[in-house]
């Protein structure tokens, strides 16, 4: 699985590359905090299949970084993405790292 650190995700967001961004934690915790993502939680991800780009880098994320990797396996394995990323460390480390822009 690959992944991208929160440095390197920064400097993604920051170079204005196109690139899809996923959420996969549950309402509640994107209504607290997010990055800016499409929320697609976890238990919908498989429903949902449609809405991941297959044509440009995808961002996954979550909390903490399970539950995005648990997504990641599940499209890569069920449906033959080959273009996912898992953020590591989730929105934890990212807010961490950054704070969030308010």
């Amino acid at each position: 699985m690959k992944s991208i650190t929160v440095e390197e995700f920064k400097e993604l967001q920051e170079s204005g590359a196109d690139f899809q961004l996923i959420d996969v934690r549950e309402d509640y915790e994107y209504d607290e905090a997010n990055l800016g993502g499409i929320l697609i939680p976890l238990a919908t991800v498989v429903d949902e299949v449609e809405q991941f780009s297959k044509d440009k880098r995808v961002i996954v994320h979550c909390r903490s970084g399970k539950r995005s990797a648990n997504a990641i396996q599940a499209l890569e394995g069920m449906f033959g993405f080959t273009n996912l990323e898992n953020l590591e460390g989730g929105i934890l480390a990212y807010i961490d790292e950054y704070g969030l822009d308010d």
